[in-house]
Parts: C-alpha cells; sequence; structure tokens
C-alpha cells in the first residue's frame, strides 16, 4: 500500500494505475492532496477557490464506480485543478477580477465537462493573470501566486497557480490556456510540462475569452506523458463553438515511444540566438540536441522569420481583440480592474483597425512561412523562455513590448508547442525547451517531448518536498 504522504508527485499514469488495482481509492489521494494544499498554499497561493467537499463527493463516487469494475479510464478518481478562466457550473468563475468576482456560471466549460465524465475528481479553481494578461499585480481580486523555486520570482502567467501548483506537488494535472504562452510560460518557469494543443482541437466553450482568434486550451501537467492522458480527453468536435474542428482524435498517449529513430528535429537557430534570448537558455537547448540525435533523430538548423516579427505580429492581435472584449467595462467600471490589466488592455485602444487587418495578414505571412520551414522536418525545437523568470516586483505593465516573446510564433501559426523542463540555471531555476509541430501533430510533439523527459530524469527535480 502506497502511503498518503507519498502520492503528491506521483504521475497520472502511475496514479491511474494505482487505483485501478485499488492498491490506493480515490478517496485516499484526495485527502492527501487536500491535507498538502491546506499546509502549504497559503504561502504559494495557487488555489482561488478551492473545492474541496465536492471533491470528497465526487472520490467517493468514483470509488464506488471503480470498485463495481466501471473505471471510466485513465483519470477516473484522480483529483485535479482549473484555471479560473473554465466555465464551472454553480462554482464561483471570477477569471481573477472584481468585475466578475460574484460570477457563477449556469453551464460546465467543453474541457471540463469532458475531465468531469472521464471521471476526473474536482479540487477547485486556480489562481490566472486577472483576465488572462495582468499580473502579478500587488491589487488584484487575489494575491497572485507565488514561484515554488524562488517565491520572490514571477512563476508566468496567465496560468500562473497551475504551474505553481503542480511544481509545489498539490494536484497531478490541471487545466490552462494559452493566448500568447499562457500554458508555456508558467510551465518553463515553474520547471512542469505543458501544451498549446492545435487550434481549433480543443473547444474553447465556457472558457473566458482573451483573444479568440488566438486563444487555445491546454493541459498541463509533470510530464508529457500526462500531458498526454489529458489532451486525448478534452480533444474533439464541439458543434457548439464556431473554432472547434473536425479533427481526427490526436492518439497522444498511444503515439509516445523512448525513440526517435526516424524523425527530423529543426533546430530553430535565429530564435536561440535572437536579441534578448540568453545564453544559458540557448546552450540549454543546444545541449538538448545532442540528446534527440542520441534517440535517434537527425537535427537539422531551420529557418523561420525574426522572433520579433511574431511577437509584434501576436501583440497586435491580442490588445485589440481584449479591448473589443473590455471596452464597456472599462469605461463604466475602470476602477474594479487592476493596475496592470487595465494599463495592457486599454493600450489596445490605440490600435488602428488598419494596424489590426495587417497583423492578420502578417500573420497568414507568417503561418504560412511556419509551414514551409516545416516540410522537410516533423518539429521544430527551439528555447523555451528567453531567460530565468524576473523578480515579480519588477514586472511593469508593458515589460512584454520590451523583449521578444519566444512563446508567441505557435500561438501566431496555431500549431501544437509543449515546453518541457532542460536542466537548471546558474540561479537555480528550471529552464525550458520548447517543440512545436505541425498542424494536428499534437501526437508527434508530445513522443519528442516524452522522449526527452525519459532521457534526461537528472532534469527532474522538485522545488519543495
Amino acid at each position: 500500500m502506497t502511503e498518503p504522504t507519498d502520492l503528491h508527485y506521483l504521475s497520472l499514469a502511475r496514479l491511474s494505475g494505482l487505483l485501478e488495482t485499488r492498491e490506493v481509492s480515490s478517496v485516499e489521494l484526495t485527502k492527501a492532496l487536500i491535507a498538502r494544499i491546506e499546509r502549504l498554499d497559503d504561502e504559494y497561493r495557487a488555489f482561488i477557490t478551492p473545492t474541496f467537499e465536492l471533491a470528497l463527493d465526487m472520490a467517493r463516487a468514483a470509488d464506488a464506480e471503480i470498485a463495481a469494475g466501471r473505471k471510466r479510464g485513465a483519470l477516473h478518481g484522480i483529483p485535479v485543478a482549473l484555471k479560473d478562466a473554465y466555465d464551472t457550473k454553480a462554482i464561483r468563475t471570477t477569471i481573477c477580477s472584481r468585475v466578475l468576482a460574484d460570477r457563477v456560471p449556469s453551464e460546465d466549460a467543453a474541457a471540463w465537462e469532458k475531465l468531469r465524465d472521464a471521471g476526473a475528481v474536482l479540487l477547485g479553481k486556480l489562481e490566472c493573470t486577472e483576465f488572462c494578461l495582468g499580473g502579478p499585480s500587488d491589487n488584484g481580486l487575489v494575491p497572485h501566486s507565488r514561484n515554488p523555486w524562488n517565491t520572490d520570482r514571477y512563476p508566468g502567467g496567465s496560468s500562473s497557480g497551475a504551474g505553481v501548483g503542480l511544481s509545489a506537488g498539490l494536484f497531478p494535472g490541471a487545466l490552462g490556456s494559452d493566448t500568447g504562452g499562457s500554458v508555456r510560460i508558467p510551465a518553463a518557469f515553474c520547471g512542469i510540462v505543458g501544451i498549446k494543443p492545435t487550434y481549433g482541437l480543443v473547444s474553447l466553450r465556457g472558457l473566458f475569452p482573451l483573444s479568440g482568434s488566438l486563444d487555445h486550451a491546454g493541459p498541463m501537467a509533470r510530464s508529457s506523458e500526462d500531458c498526454a492522458l489529458m489532451l486525448d480527453i478534452i480533444s474533439g468536435h464541439d458543434p457548439r463553438h464556431p473554432t472547434s474542428v473536425v479533427a481526427a482524435p490526436p492518439g497522444a498517449t498511444a503515439a509516445l515511444s523512448d525513440r526517435l529513430d526516424g524523425l527530423r528535429v529543426g533546430y530553430v537557430r535565429g530564435f536561440a540566438e535572437e536579441e534578448g534570448v540568453g545564453e544559458e537558455p540557448r546552450l540549454a537547448t543546444e545541449v538538448a540536441l545532442q540528446v534527440f540525435a542520441e534517440l535517434g533523430a537527425e537535427v537539422v538548423d531551420v529557418e523561420l522569420p525574426s522572433l520579433w516579427d511574431f511577437t509584434v505580429c501576436n501583440s497586435v492581435i491580442m490588445m485589440s481583440e481584449a479591448f473589443a472584449i473590455h471596452e464597456e467595462w472599462l469605461t463604466s467600471r475602470a476602477g474594479d480592474y487592476s493596475t496592470l490589466t487595465k494599463a495592457r488592455i486599454s493600450l489596445g485602444g490605440f490600435i488602428s483597425a488598419t494596424d489590426y487587418l495587417e497583423a492578420q495578414k502578417m500573420r497568414r505571412e507568417l503561418a504560412q512561412a511556419t509551414r514551409r520551414a516545416m516540410d522537410e522536418v516533423d518539429v521544430l525545437v527551439y528555447p523555451g523562455m528567453i531567460g530565468d523568470p524576473p523578480l515579480a516586483a519588477d514586472v511593469k505593465p508593458f515589460y512584454f513590448l520590451n523583449t521578444p516573446l519566444i512563446t508567441a510564433p505557435a500561438n501566431v501559426s496555431g500549431v501544437p508547442a509543449v515546453s518541457t523542463r532542460c536542466g537548471f540555471s546558474a540561479a537555480g531555476m528550471p529552464m525550458a525547451l520548447q517543440v512545436t509541430g505541425r498542424l494536428f501533430e499534437d501526437a508527434t510533439v508530445l513522443r519528442v517531448s516524452h522522449a526527452y523527459e525519459r532521457a534526461t530524469p537528472e532534469f527532474d527535480r522538485r522545488a519543495i518536498a
């Protein structure tokens, strides 16, 4: 029998096996995680709305079904948590803003609906930067979450609570969202794994929008295998949302392998050497390329347009669409926004229709350039972030306009992209590797990151015991 104190860092895959053999019960697992959350979350602040009583009720029901031989799948009975941008029926969903502080949805978001139907247990809603753009603000609805590797440093946004909670061992899986990197940035800064799926593969219904043409819903966990398990469940066509596409299921879990024989990996050297990208992330990526070669892949250099082209394109579209959503509230309820969020969203009001249309034209050109670059390779690889996370106190309203956003290319082109851990910097902070693939080849992206993780277990440290 596994002791409850040993459960908090086990993978989704391992926990699934223990539940199936009934070596561990869902109630036992849920209680162990609740105890850890109650012990640690005052310091790390991952949660905004815990749902512990509901979780225990769901765990009891899961145990009864599993005991009766009705196990629904890999996640049945396993506790997860959701970014507070996902609607949850009868559970407060605020997107961490005073504007929506009392909002209680009448339906579940599509992605949570699928996890719920698969038997997952809901531990609660997670802190995120306000409206998925602000933060870390000192005057938001709730205090911003804190990076377990160094609580003075920014954990990344906007899926901050998900990255923090996974890193701290508070839960084994979570749902985040990604418009310019909001899954992959906290994954990189907190030393966990997150995937932004192909645009449209996972329904956005019930996910509060930041920028509808760039938003993605995606899983976050501590391994690519666990992300694959979640992605296989939450993907699929949703006729109730206009951006959802009809596509074959990714089959990501079945595609995982420890070898990469026959795959061609394209190194986007220009991104790694762009001004503003640190030497440590570049060197860590080049060491990772040697691992790919040892696993049987062929590594070649690939050229893409400037990282700044992708960054500017993403920022103009995101800010314009965000302002269109918030213009009325910014006029009538400006005082309810945190300082950082108000400044950032207001920036969209200064972008003209001509600028927006030019950015959309540029987006098509950049997406075509990405497609052409991948004609001869299976995946593209480059650093997950440009350097260590900044001190939270030093994050200014428009810091993202001064440095290239290395996560933006995958949002602009809509391709799948995973961030996985890639060693540690001299400051002791996690570094990350980014793997992107062709549209709807999410399984290949996860296969590559999974093989890398299995070959580099020395990077799988824990932030706290």
